[in-house]
């Protein structure tokens, strides 16, 4: 029985956690070099911002494999389980992450430098398409329903964690380390730390059990007869939508605020690279402490009600993050990325219950990660190339202000329309169709549990 192998519900937010910080280590990784050193090595024939967009054009190619992940790990993490899925994009993500620190530049090769490293961040791209869904559900159904918010939001701290970790990897090399040194040798350091954090990860990762709620479906129904991305789209399409317009707001603003912002401190406000990576360490800080403390607000008051709040918080604060970058000022910048991220918090903490309770158990794996990770192409892998040609296009950070605004108001009004999932029993989610509105149908969730 799946209740003799059951793992403590501590170990699997730690696996959970240390897991999703690797990988989101190894994603961040990439985005801050193309920030910071990627133009000038494997873009040199351009422009600074030119070069630059085309660094953050491989960075958005990461996004765009990212739904095909999601696909082939949703479909067979809803048929195999959970946890070899988790093992495998570990995998692939710190190998590919290990040799773009191999990899040679411009100088050495040529063109085909650029086209071995968008080579490698489409395995990125592809093993984090899969690493999301998986490592949330994992915690989702080993949970209970009372405290699902607040358990299931320590995974997403991993992004955060993930951040925090390159940031501050970056930051001490830029402080021990002369310009030169960290173009010419430097920056390969982070890249290949990985191979040994991966191997930290695996170790940890290949002793937890697999999800309870999943074992039970299994042993109920017996093997998946159709495809789970199938029924997805047959009964859950309304749901999916509600994934993607809910994660709009959220991943545009996390990479304005975490990855545009390099470019543009540096570029624009001329300031020093270490003074805002500084910044964005301690924001990162704050950001990794917050999403749990909003995933169990979400588990009081509702998910609806604080997800509104992170989506109105980040589009309103838009309009004060650029100025105060403009001063130059060190804690005006600190401030400007950590309230920032901490509303970004209240959107991501509850996230990952909000998306586990919109799906039924043997399509919830494709379900959760296809409706995050469509959006994550035209969110957030664009958001830094969208950001960087609107500054260059008009010299002014006012359309970026009113770009991170106008998805805050698309996830306003997708979330708003949503219904609250808030206490529903994971385990009851039927996978058969029923009639419309019945509890328990797909699409249409078993009403919220009651909380006495």
């Amino acid at each position: 029985m799946a209740e003799k192998t059951r793992t403590p519900i501590g170990k699997i937010v730690g696996a959970s956690l240390i897991g999703t910080t690797i990988e989101w280590y190894d994603f961040f990784l990439y985005g801050s070099a193309a920030a910071l050193v990627f133009p000038a090595l494997f873009f040199p024939k351009s422009d600074p911002l030119t070069g630059t967009l085309l660094a953050f054009l491989t960075y958005a190619v990461g996004f765009v494999a990212r739904p095909l992940g999601a696909l082939v790990f949703g479909h067979y993490g809803d048929r195999l389980g959970r946890k070899k899925l988790l093992v495998l994009s570990l995998l692939l993500m710190g190998g590919a992450t290990f040799l773009i620190g191999c990899l040679p530049t411009h100088a050495a090769i040529g063109a085909a430098a650029p086209l071995l490293l968008t080579a490698l961040r489409l395995v990125q791209g592809f093993a984090l398409g899969g690493e999301w869904g998986g490592a949330v559900l994992i915690v989702s159904e080993h949970g209970d329903a009372g405290r699902r918010g607040f358990w299931a939001s320590w995974p997403q701290a991993g992004a955060p964690g993930g951040n925090l970790l390159a940031t501050a990897v970056l930051a001490l090399l830029a402080a021990v380390q002369s310009d030169e040194a960290f173009t010419s040798w430097g920056w390969r350091v982070p890249f290949l730390l990985s191979g040994v954090l991966v191997l930290v990860g695996l170790w940890i990762r290949l002793s937890i059990s697999e999800s309870p709620v999943f074992q039970q479906a299994v042993a109920h129904a017996g093997p998946k007869k159709t495809m789970p991305i199938v029924d997805v789209f047959r009964h859950h399409w309304r749901d999916v939508l509600t994934a993607i317009g809910a994660r709009f707001a959220e991943n545009v603003s996390y990479y304005v605020i975490t990855a545009f912002v390099l470019v543009y401190a540096t570029e624009a406000a001329e300031l020093e690279k270490g003074f805002v990576l500084n910044a964005v360490l301690i924001g990162s800080a704050v950001h990794f402490v917050s999403i749990p403390m909003w995933g169990a607000l979400s588990d009081r008051l509702g998910r609806r009600p604080v997800y509104l709040l992170g989506a109105a918080g980040v589009g309103l604060w838009a309009f004060a993050f650029f100025p105060l970058i403009d001063t130059g000022n060190f804690a005006a910048i600190t401030l400007a990325v950590t309230v920032g991220l901490v509303l970004h918090g209240a959107m991501y903490g509850p996230q990952a219950a909000f998306f586990s309770e919109l799906f039924a158990t043997r399509m919830r794996y494709s379900g959760v990660s296809i409706g995050a990770q469509l959006a994550s192409i035209v969110a957030g892998g664009l958001a830094p190339l969208i950001a960087v040609a609107l500054l260059q296009s008009y010299g002014s950070a006012l359309p970026v202000m009113l770009y991170v605004a106008g998805a805050a108001v698309l996830t306003l009004v997708t979330v708003f329309a949503a219904k609250e999932t808030r206490g529903r029993d994971l385990a009851t989610l039927s996978d058969a169709p029923r009639s419309p509105g019945a509890a328990g149908a797909p699409g249409t969730a078993a009403e919220p549990a009651s909380r006495g």
